[in-house]
Order: C-alpha cells, then sequence, then structure tokens
C-alpha cells in the first residue's frame, strides 16, 4: 500500500499544529499522526526528526530532555505561523479525511481479494477431494475405507493452504497490530469473512 504524502510544506505545518495542542517527543508525534490517519499510516522515524530539527533551526520549536527521550514544544513564532495559516490547516484536514478513506477502501479490497482466494483455493481442494473419493472407492474398498491415494494427497494439500494461510495472516495482523491498524471492527470483519469460507467449503463437501 501507497502511504499517502502531505503536500509540500503541509507535514511541516501539522508538525506545528500537534506541538501547539501539547509538547511531544518524537514518538508521540508519530502516533499522533498514525491516529489522525486511524492506523492505516504511520510515518517513519526519518520522516519526523529532519523536520522537527530544521522548525529547531527556524526558531519555531525549541526541545528539551526528559530523561531519555526529547521533548520539542512549539515556541511563539510557532503559533504566530500556525495561526497565520488557519486555512491551510483546514485544507490540509479535509485532504487527511480523503486519505483515509481511500487508504481504508485499499485495505478492504485487499481483505477481500485474499479471502476471495483463499475461498476458491479451498473449494477447489474438496471438489478434487471428492472427485477423487468416488472415482477409487470401489477399488479402495479392500483398502482405507473412503480414503485412496489422491483423496488423503488433496485433504493434504488443503491442509497445507490452511497453514499457509494462518502463517501469513498471523504475520499481517502483528504488522498492522504495531502500527495500532488493528480494530474491533477489522477483527469483526475477519470473523465474518473466515464464517463464510468456512460454510462455503462444507457446502462444497456435502453437496454431492
Amino acid at each position: 500500500m501507497t502511504p499517502p504524502v502531505f503536500a509540500h510544506g503541509n507535514l511541516r505545518l501539522y508538525l506545528l499544529a500537534l506541538l501547539e495542542e501539547q509538547p511531544r517527543h518524537g514518538y508521540e508525534l508519530i502516533q499522533a499522526l498514525s491516529d489522525r490517519f486511524g492506523g492505516t499510516y504511520s510515518p517513519s522515524a526519518g520522516t519526523i526528526y529532519p523536520r522537527l530539527a530544521k522548525l529547531e533551526e527556524e526558531g519555531l520549536v525549541t526541545k528539551t530532555a526528559d530523561g531519555r527521550k526529547t521533548v520539542y514544544e512549539i515556541t511563539a513564532a510557532g503559533r504566530a505561523e500556525v495561526d497565520s495559516r488557519r486555512n491551510d490547516l483546514d485544507a490540509i484536514e479535509d485532504d487527511l479525511t480523503d486519505s483515509v478513506r481511500r487508504l481504508a477502501d485499499g485495505v478492504r479490497a485487499e481483505v477481500n481479494d485474499a479471502m476471495r482466494s483463499l475461498r476458491a483455493e479451498l473449494a477447489s481442494a474438496a471438489r478434487e477431494a471428492k472427485r477423487a473419493a468416488t472415482s477409487t472407492s470401489a477399488s479402495a474398498a479392500s483398502n482405507v475405507p473412503g480414503y485412496g491415494s489422491d483423496t488423503s494427497r488433496a485433504v493434504h494439500e488443503a491442509d497445507l493452504v490452511l497453514n499457509e494461510f494462518r502463517q501469513q495472516l498471523r504475520t499481517d495482523l502483528r504488522t498492522h497490530a504495531h502500527r495500532g491498524a488493528v480494530t474491533a471492527d477489522s477483527v469483526g470483519l475477519l470473523k465474518a469473512r473466515l464464517a463464510q469460507v468456512r460454510a462455503d467449503v462444507l457446502a462444497s463437501l456435502v453437496d454431492r
């Protein structure tokens, strides 16, 4: 997913606006920006700290040490710039709303595509297992009832698909959780999609 990009100078102004609310250290600024985007975008330290250094050079912010953290605070000159650019800040907020909506649409599309792909793979594996069971039922009667070598292989392949999906999903969830992007709504969506996948696969197994 491509992260949103602030127009030239907008991130600088938005950092000043965040510091106008209260003094913050670098991580708090990153987290505040992530919150503004609903967890769909989190700027890197390499994006934030050079701009903070530039703002300090311009006399718009100051920094003080608080233990192992560096706290940034807006100056009178910084407040004056924010006051003079309220209209620009309103426009930035409108742009952020649009960006969050586009990112949310992108996340939703990615989830839907992944689930459709999984649903197709599982349904295909289930159909293969049914065909193999049907074609080998007679010859397998003297062996293991209900299972031939093709059926066992199909079931094994289905297990591999499930394990691969589970591992990938766990990795993705941990990554997004670290960014604060996993919400109750996204968990509810995941449960609903997985329940539908299970229902579809079970239906394909019994619909003979």
